[in-house]
């Protein structure tokens, strides 16, 4: 990084900080203030709000990454989501402001007993320290990457940056500061695909690089086919996608608490609706930039592993230097089949007859199956490297797919871009950050500090315990980062970690909103068996992962009418 880059990287953090802390100087007053900005956000600030605390820094490290990898078929994840925001402001968003209650789990005290409030909170409390751990390694792995800094360092200093920053700024601060983070990483995102547009040969256009990328199989949004073991296909964002996001907006901490910060039910349902709406397009662009990236190294060499750090290990021995030799063969014959394949289709838009069409038909599926080919052959040699770097080191992380997009913004964006799109990085993942710290604290002191433990006392006391908590999380999340460098892409593995748990959450809800028969003893033990069922099916690989947010909800209803009802005979 150059002097450009650092004053652009710090100019944009410190102001967008400091606007945030500026903002919300005066809400730490009260606990309401301190948790929900004493409910007075507008809706645009609930959606920008909602988008930044989903999109974290893991999803422009590693959502890149994936569309070079595997295409663009990742965004189906996200099919069911507009679907799950119409069902939560019908049902979910009137009940929690009529009740006006500041976490998403005081709703399931009234409607069962203590112990299933507290089993719920607990069941969000785990995925969602282990998932933030997460959130905070990928900001770390950027800067260990670039700096040449230790990784596990990198966590610690800055998941206290960000803890600091969540236990003085309230709510509104958080709110406030989202609102601009999310402003710019769209900017950023929208300049990265410029760049890498700009970047390829002068006559390549956009359409001319969206066209190669479609014959290289990297535009491959929908995948129509019914199977249970496909982690991203329609079906499984349509319905698994559509429960785990149910789940997640309607009853995860991180989310309800800043939709409850609308200044009304009517605002808070046009910020949820909002999401839904903008939230594909948005998933979209990110995984788009990664499939330009693919076909931007169509035409430059790529390196046969992104992780600069492991590659460093086995850079200087003889087999790896045999393999670059090789890469830089296959990549000339893929380069030359990828050239060929363009000039095709540029000669298809001036295709006038029928004869001439079926000619470049068939000549474009003989170049394709030329230049997958070579591909596959390149690919065939990173899985070499990989197999090296682990007889050298057998505790490699050979998964390189976080280190691809920021590979190629260190390498090839002029002075000030790399500057910009880390500041989006950062800025992303302190949204997500500073909404995840500001639910654990709610959960925690709200539904069992409060409620089980102190119950009564001073606003000022209970604000000064909430930041206690939350330093007390902070230093949770930073163990658990500790121990991500090795997971391989991170936002699937944050989407695992929920699947383990949103189902079976979501099942208590629906079972409280439309089960009146079922009362608190059968929920509880429904949902813990049912927990066990899901953790246990992951375990053996039963499905794709997607499915056990089906899975976990179905569960819970099964169980706890089977319950009730044999309750009710034995009476």
């Amino acid at each position: 990084m150059g002097n450009t880059d650092w004053l652009v990287l710090i100019l944009t953090l410190g102001t967008i900080i400091g606007f945030g802390l500026w903002k919300g100087r005066f809400q730490e007053q009260n606990i309401e203030g301190y948790l929900l900005a004493d409910r007075q956000m507008p809706w645009y600030h609930v959606t920008l709000s909602v988008m930044a605390t989903q999109a974290s820094a893991i999803t422009f490290l590693s959502a890149p990454g994936q569309a070079y990898i595997d295409g663009m078929r990742f965004v189906q994840f996200y099919f069911g989501l507009p679907l799950a925001m119409i069902v939560l402001s019908i049902t979910f968003i009137p009940i929690f402001k009529k009740l006006k209650v500041f976490t998403a789990y005081e709703f399931l005290e009234g409607r069962f007993d203590l112990k299933t409030r507290v089993m719920a909170s607990f069941l969000f409390l785990i995925p969602r320290a282990l998932s933030t751990g997460v959130t905070i390694a990928a900001p770390s792995i950027i800067l260990s990457t670039i700096l040449g800094w230790n990784l596990y360092w990198t966590n610690i200093v800055t998941g206290i940056i960000v803890t600091i920053y969540c236990m003085y700024g309230g709510s509104k601060t958080i709110s406030y500061t989202q609102m601009q983070q999310m402003l710019v990483v769209m900017i950023g995102m929208f300049l990265a695909g410029y760049m890498v547009v700009h970047l390829l040969p002068t006559e390549m256009g956009f359409v001319d690089t969206l066209k190669v990328a479609g014959k290289m199989d990297k535009l491959n949004v929908i995948d129509w086919k019914f199977d249970l073991n496909n982690r991203y296909n329609v079906w499984s964002g349509l319905i698994g996608g559509f429960f785990l996001q149910l789940s997640y907006f309607g009853t995860d901490q991180s989310q309800v608490s800043r939709y409850l910060s609308g200044e009304s039910v009517g605002e808070s349902r046009l910020g949820l609706l909002m999401n839904g709406i903008f939230k594909i397009p948005m998933q979209f662009l990110i995984l788009l930039v990664g499939s330009l990236v693919f076909v931007f190294y169509q035409f430059h060499e790529a390196p046969l592993f992104f992780n600069k750090t492991e590659l460093g290990k086995v850079e200087q021995t003889a087999a790896y230097k045999a393999l670059v030799k090789k890469n830089t063969e296959v990549f000339t014959e893929k380069k030359k089949a990828v050239e060929e394949l363009y000039a095709v289709l540029k000669t298809e838009e001036n295709a006038s007859t029928l004869k001439t069409k079926a000619l470049n038909a068939q000549k474009l599926e003989t170049l394709k199956a030329k230049a997958l080919a070579a591909d596959k052959k390149a690919n065939e040699l990173r899985s070499e490297v990989k197999d090296l770097m682990l007889k050298t080191n057998p505790d490699a992380n050979t998964n390189d797919t976080n280190y691809i997009f920021l590979s190629f913004v260190t390498k090839y964006l002029p002075q000030g871009m790399v500057g910009l799109l880390i500041a989006v990085i950062l800025l992303a993942s302190m949204g997500a950050m500073a909404s995840a710290f500001s639910s654990l604290t709610s959960c925690t002191i709200v539904d069992i500090y409060q409620r089980m433990i102190h119950k009564e006392d001073t606003e000022k006391h209970y604000v000064n315990a909430s930041k206690l908590v939350t330093l007390g999380w902070g230093i949770v999340c930073i163990i658990v980062a500790q121990f991500t460098a090795n997971i391989g892409s991170l936002i699937e593995a944050v989407n695992i970690l929920g699947s383990w748990f949103y189902g079976t959450i979501l099942g208590v809800f629906l079972v409280a909103f439309y089960f009146k028969f079922i009362k608190g003893d059968a929920v509880f033990w429904a949902a813990l068996l049912a927990e066990v069922f899901v953790i246990y099916a992951w375990w053996i690989d039963l499905t794709a992962f997607l499915w056990l947010n089906v899975i976990g909800c179905v569960l819970v209803i099964v169980f706890a009418s089977a319950i009730s009802l044999f309750k009710l005979n034995e009476n």
